[in-house]
Protein backbone atom coordinates (compact mmCIF):
# COMPACT_ATOMS: atom_id res chain seq x y z
CA UNK A 1 0.00 0.00 0.00
CA UNK A 2 1.74 3.29 -0.91
CA UNK A 3 1.31 6.07 1.72
CA UNK A 4 -0.70 8.39 -0.90
CA UNK A 5 -3.38 5.76 -0.50
CA UNK A 6 -2.97 5.43 3.04
CA UNK A 7 -3.15 9.35 3.60
CA UNK A 8 -6.35 9.42 1.10
CA UNK A 9 -8.07 6.62 3.60
CA UNK A 10 -6.97 8.76 6.65
CA UNK A 11 -8.78 12.08 5.17
CA UNK A 12 -12.15 9.80 4.33
CA UNK A 13 -12.05 8.13 7.34
CA UNK A 14 -11.62 11.30 9.48
CA UNK A 15 -14.12 13.24 7.35
CA UNK A 16 -16.71 10.49 8.31
CA UNK A 17 -16.00 10.33 11.68
CA UNK A 18 -16.12 14.10 12.55
CA UNK A 19 -19.84 14.08 11.43
CA UNK A 20 -22.08 13.15 14.84
CA UNK A 21 -23.95 9.42 14.36
CA UNK A 22 -25.76 7.36 17.04
CA UNK A 23 -21.95 6.49 18.60
CA UNK A 24 -21.12 10.07 19.16
CA UNK A 25 -24.46 10.90 20.33
CA UNK A 26 -24.33 8.13 22.88
CA UNK A 27 -20.76 9.25 23.95
CA UNK A 28 -21.49 13.07 24.41
CA UNK A 29 -24.66 12.12 26.53
CA UNK A 30 -22.94 10.08 28.80
CA UNK A 31 -20.10 12.27 29.28
CA UNK A 32 -22.22 14.83 30.25
CA UNK A 33 -23.97 12.66 32.39
CA UNK A 34 -21.28 10.99 34.29
CA UNK A 35 -18.30 13.26 33.60
CA UNK A 36 -14.33 12.11 33.55
CA UNK A 37 -15.66 8.46 34.59
CA UNK A 38 -16.80 7.71 31.46
CA UNK A 39 -14.09 8.68 29.09
CA UNK A 40 -12.40 5.35 29.16
CA UNK A 41 -15.08 3.20 29.02
CA UNK A 42 -16.53 5.04 26.47
CA UNK A 43 -13.45 5.16 24.16
CA UNK A 44 -12.69 1.23 24.68
CA UNK A 45 -16.77 0.41 23.33
CA UNK A 46 -15.91 2.33 20.29
CA UNK A 47 -12.84 0.47 19.66
CA UNK A 48 -14.57 -2.74 20.09
CA UNK A 49 -17.32 -1.53 18.47
CA UNK A 50 -15.91 -0.39 15.35
CA UNK A 51 -13.45 -3.63 15.48
CA UNK A 52 -16.66 -6.19 15.97
CA UNK A 53 -17.92 -4.57 12.41
CA UNK A 54 -14.71 -4.44 10.20
CA UNK A 55 -14.12 -8.04 11.74
CA UNK A 56 -17.59 -8.80 10.49
CA UNK A 57 -16.51 -7.14 7.30
CA UNK A 58 -13.80 -8.87 7.02
CA UNK A 59 -14.57 -12.57 7.33
CA UNK A 60 -17.46 -11.67 4.70
CA UNK A 61 -20.39 -11.72 7.00
CA UNK A 62 -21.45 -8.21 6.26
CA UNK A 63 -22.26 -9.46 2.91
CA UNK A 64 -24.86 -11.46 4.51
CA UNK A 65 -27.39 -8.01 4.94
CA UNK A 66 -26.77 -7.38 1.31
CA UNK A 67 -27.66 -10.54 -0.07
CA UNK A 68 -30.71 -11.72 1.91
CA UNK A 69 -33.46 -10.05 2.73
CA UNK A 70 -34.04 -12.37 5.95
CA UNK A 71 -30.18 -11.48 7.53
CA UNK A 72 -31.14 -8.11 6.34
CA UNK A 73 -34.30 -7.87 8.11
CA UNK A 74 -33.02 -8.98 11.25
CA UNK A 75 -30.17 -7.08 12.21
CA UNK A 76 -31.64 -4.28 10.71
CA UNK A 77 -34.44 -4.64 13.66
CA UNK A 78 -31.80 -5.62 16.18
CA UNK A 79 -29.64 -2.35 15.64
CA UNK A 80 -32.88 0.13 14.72
CA UNK A 81 -35.24 -1.03 18.36
CA UNK A 82 -31.88 -0.23 20.24
CA UNK A 83 -31.49 3.10 18.54
CA UNK A 84 -34.92 3.95 18.90
CA UNK A 85 -35.03 2.86 22.52
CA UNK A 86 -31.94 4.77 23.42
CA UNK A 87 -33.64 7.80 21.51
CA UNK A 88 -36.81 7.85 23.11
CA UNK A 89 -35.23 7.56 26.55
CA UNK A 90 -33.65 10.81 26.03
CA UNK A 91 -36.46 12.49 24.74
CA UNK A 92 -38.03 11.52 27.92
CA UNK A 93 -35.35 12.78 29.80
CA UNK A 94 -35.51 16.02 27.55
CA UNK A 95 -39.19 16.46 28.97
CA UNK A 96 -38.05 15.86 32.60
CA UNK A 97 -36.97 18.66 34.82
CA UNK A 98 -34.28 16.75 36.67
CA UNK A 99 -30.78 18.74 36.06
CA UNK A 100 -27.81 16.20 35.42
CA UNK A 101 -25.17 17.12 37.79
CA UNK A 102 -22.26 15.29 39.62
CA UNK A 103 -25.17 13.95 41.95
CA UNK A 104 -26.91 11.76 39.35
CA UNK A 105 -27.40 8.31 40.33
CA UNK A 106 -24.35 6.57 39.34
CA UNK A 107 -24.46 3.68 36.50
CA UNK A 108 -21.64 1.49 36.28
CA UNK A 109 -18.54 1.90 33.84
CA UNK A 110 -19.75 -1.66 32.26
CA UNK A 111 -22.88 -0.45 31.77
CA UNK A 112 -21.44 2.67 30.04
CA UNK A 113 -19.67 0.05 28.05
CA UNK A 114 -21.92 -2.23 27.11
CA UNK A 115 -24.59 0.41 25.88
CA UNK A 116 -22.17 1.87 23.67
CA UNK A 117 -20.46 -0.95 22.39
CA UNK A 118 -23.89 -2.16 21.35
CA UNK A 119 -25.02 0.83 19.50
CA UNK A 120 -21.62 1.02 17.55
CA UNK A 121 -21.56 -2.55 16.46
CA UNK A 122 -25.24 -3.11 15.86
CA UNK A 123 -25.49 -1.03 12.85
CA UNK A 124 -26.28 -2.91 9.85
CA UNK A 125 -25.59 0.05 7.61
CA UNK A 126 -22.06 0.35 9.46
CA UNK A 127 -21.13 -3.13 8.50
CA UNK A 128 -22.24 -2.73 4.73
CA UNK A 129 -20.48 0.24 4.70
CA UNK A 130 -17.20 -1.09 5.42
CA UNK A 131 -17.60 -3.96 2.98
CA UNK A 132 -18.12 -1.15 0.13
CA UNK A 133 -15.86 0.99 1.95
CA UNK A 134 -12.40 -0.76 2.45
CA UNK A 135 -12.26 -2.44 -0.95
CA UNK A 136 -11.56 1.14 -2.08
CA UNK A 137 -7.71 1.38 -0.72
CA UNK A 138 -6.72 -1.57 -1.41
CA UNK A 139 -4.51 -2.36 -3.81
CA UNK A 140 -5.42 -5.48 -6.08
CA UNK A 141 -1.90 -6.91 -6.83
CA UNK A 142 -0.71 -6.67 -3.16
CA UNK A 143 -1.35 -8.71 0.19
CA UNK A 144 -4.87 -7.98 0.42
CA UNK A 145 -4.89 -9.64 3.76
CA UNK A 146 -2.39 -7.02 5.04
CA UNK A 147 -3.64 -4.15 3.80
CA UNK A 148 -7.37 -4.62 5.22
CA UNK A 149 -5.00 -5.13 8.49
CA UNK A 150 -3.40 -1.62 8.23
CA UNK A 151 -6.75 -0.64 7.32
CA UNK A 152 -8.42 -1.63 9.59
CA UNK A 153 -5.88 -0.71 12.54
CA UNK A 154 -5.92 2.86 11.47
CA UNK A 155 -9.77 3.16 11.58
CA UNK A 156 -10.06 2.02 15.44
CA UNK A 157 -7.57 4.21 16.13
CA UNK A 158 -8.86 7.46 14.41
CA UNK A 159 -12.28 6.17 15.84
CA UNK A 160 -10.73 6.09 19.52
CA UNK A 161 -9.28 9.65 18.93
CA UNK A 162 -12.46 10.86 17.66
CA UNK A 163 -14.56 9.83 20.37
CA UNK A 164 -11.84 10.66 23.25
CA UNK A 165 -12.12 14.18 21.99
CA UNK A 166 -15.66 14.27 21.63
CA UNK A 167 -15.87 12.63 25.18
CA UNK A 168 -13.21 15.13 26.62
CA UNK A 169 -15.24 17.96 25.25
CA UNK A 170 -18.12 17.25 26.69
CA UNK A 171 -16.77 16.68 30.09
CA UNK A 172 -15.49 19.89 29.98
CA UNK A 173 -18.78 21.07 28.36
CA UNK A 174 -19.95 19.78 31.29
CA UNK A 175 -21.13 22.93 34.00
CA UNK A 176 -22.31 24.67 30.98
CA UNK A 177 -24.50 21.45 30.20
CA UNK A 178 -25.74 20.81 33.35
CA UNK A 179 -28.20 23.72 33.19
CA UNK A 180 -32.14 22.62 32.91
CA UNK A 181 -32.26 24.11 29.72
CA UNK A 182 -29.29 23.81 27.67
CA UNK A 183 -29.69 19.93 29.39
CA UNK A 184 -33.35 19.62 27.82
CA UNK A 185 -32.24 20.86 24.29
CA UNK A 186 -29.39 18.50 24.13
CA UNK A 187 -31.42 15.45 25.28
CA UNK A 188 -34.29 16.36 22.67
CA UNK A 189 -32.09 17.08 20.02
CA UNK A 190 -30.00 13.73 20.65
CA UNK A 191 -33.41 12.36 21.40
CA UNK A 192 -34.78 13.21 18.28
CA UNK A 193 -31.77 12.34 16.05
CA UNK A 194 -31.63 8.75 17.70
CA UNK A 195 -34.49 7.36 17.43
CA UNK A 196 -34.24 9.11 13.45
CA UNK A 197 -31.58 6.67 13.29
CA UNK A 198 -33.36 3.54 14.73
CA UNK A 199 -36.48 4.38 12.48
CA UNK A 200 -34.29 5.11 9.24
CA UNK A 201 -32.36 1.49 9.95
CA UNK A 202 -36.00 -0.04 10.65
CA UNK A 203 -37.42 1.57 7.51
CA UNK A 204 -34.14 0.76 5.22
CA UNK A 205 -34.65 -1.27 2.37
CA UNK A 206 -31.95 -3.33 1.00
Amino acid sequence: MSIELWLAFVAASVILLVIPGPTILTVVSYSVAHGRRANIPLVAAVALGDSTALMLSIFGLGTLPAASALWFTVIKWVGGLYLLWLGIRLLRAGGSPVVVSSRTVPVSRWALFVNTYLVTALNPKGIMFFVAFLPQFVTPRADAARQLLILSVTFVTLAMINAACYSLFATTARRIMSSSRVQRRFNLSGGSLLTAAGLWALLAKR
